[in-house]
């Protein structure tokens, strides 16, 4: 049949335009597409900005507790002040002060929240420290050692039980390799007797606890690591200022108040109370920001330095199981820590992948026209019959 040629340029034009049209997306499909990779962008751009924060947690609750360690190995060994409870009491006190003040200059923001959650997390957690402070007293260095090591596997079983937390095998080996290592660098003598056992029960039961309520307090009620620590602190400090003379009479049969209190040991006392308020804000951080696993990790990590650093600054007595255990710890936590950044890796990109493709089902037309027939999109995708068409007889 013979085709005019205005007839010809039409289906010339109209086969350009279609051509145009099945080449290119939809507008509101090249929006969702743009839409998804700017998200995708400030997704990663607020992952690293996380990471950073983390790693400065990190790096700030290695140097203030390794610093109040020794800070406090000179108070207790040098000077022979060993009220140990007593003094975290006074950190804590410190730690309270420190912030109320840094509130009033508007560092940060007050938020109260559920009265009786800040209450009893504050109370368990001077709870536990006393705790701990009486296993190391009734028990050997080597026993109170291994009560230490048994916070991590405690803390992964109760996380598993009661908040459905899952840890891979790759996690769970690198923990293992860390607690051997820590094992064998620390654990000297294993003295047993039923009332230690039972308090390094008690220690590792609510210490575990305080950690996870940490984590699980600041992410249900969103609220940051200082105003947790500043609403939670004066329970603390007030369980270890009533109980801390008394336990610290039961450990070392003296009296606090009947110590001589020097010049040097003040200065000391100042020192070790300041350095603490780093030791407890970084606590919280890396606590919030990671896991309590995490922060059980960064302590035998800690543990392992202040062991070398005994060594080198003190002549501490250093021997080849120290440094086996030390090296075996090491390579457990260069284990957790990769494995822990490969999961956290894979849960953003799983993550952006699932926005990116919920955006894109948000963008599909309710009718798409194709070739002159109008298309309806049910909810279930399948397509419904034609409403009208075009080349209808």
């Amino acid at each position: 049949m013979h085709q005019s040629p205005s007839s010809a340029s039409a289906s010339a034009s109209s086969s350009s335009s279609s051509c145009q049209c099945s080449s290119s997306q939809p507008p509101n499909a090249i929006d969702a597409t743009l839409l998804s990779r700017f998200r995708a962008k400030t997704n990663m751009g607020e992952g690293e900005r996380f990471q950073l924060g983390t790693a400065g947690a990190l790096t700030l609750s290695v140097v203030s507790s390794v610093s109040i360690v020794i800070c406090n190995k000179a108070l207790m060994s040098s000077l022979h002040f060993i009220f140990a409870t007593t003094l975290t009491s006074w950190h804590l006190l410190v730690t309270f002060c420190s912030l109320h003040v840094a509130l009033k200059m508007r560092f940060f923001e007050h938020k109260p929240f559920e009265q009786k959650a800040v209450m009893g997390f504050g109370i368990l957690n001077g709870i536990s420290i006393g705790l701990l402070n009486l296993s190391l007293g009734f028990n050997s260095v080597g026993f109170y050692q291994m009560t230490k090591l048994a916070i991590i596997p405690c803390t992964v079983l109760l996380e598993t039980i009661f908040l459905g937390k899952r840890f891979s095998k790759r996690i769970q080996f690198s923990l293992g390799i860390l607690l051997l290592g820590v094992g064998i660098a620390t654990v000297t003598d294993l003295q047993l007797n039923a009332l230690g056992s039972f308090l390094s029960f008690l220690a590792v039961i609510t210490t575990c606890v305080a950690q996870i309520m940490t984590n699980t307090i600041q992410k249900k009620f969103k609220v940051s690591s200082t105003q947790l620590l500043y609403q939670s602190c004066p329970y603390q400090a007030a369980t270890l200022l009533i109980s801390g003379p008394y336990l610290d009479k039961l450990l070392t049969d003296q009296n606090v108040f009947g110590f001589k209190y020097t010049t040097q040991v003040t200065v000391f006392i100042i020192l070790s109370c300041l350095i603490s308020i780093s030791v407890n804000f970084s606590t919280f951080l890396v606590i919030g920001k990671t896991s309590p696993v995490t922060y059980q990790v960064l302590g035998h990590l800690k543990t392992c330095l202040v062991l070398a650093f005994g060594y080198i600054l003190l002549q501490d007595p250093f021997s080849w199981r120290n440094i086996l255990g030390i090296l075996i710890a090491m390579i457990g936590m260069i284990l957790y820590s990769y494995c822990c950044t490969l999961e956290n890796q894979q849960k953003a990109v799983d993550a952006a992948s699932q926005s990116s493709q919920a955006r894109e089902g948000e963008s599909d037309p309710l009718i798409n026209v194709e070739n002159g027939s109008a298309v309806v999109n049910d909810s279930v995708g399948r397509q419904l019959a034609p409403v009208w068409s075009k080349n209808k007889d």
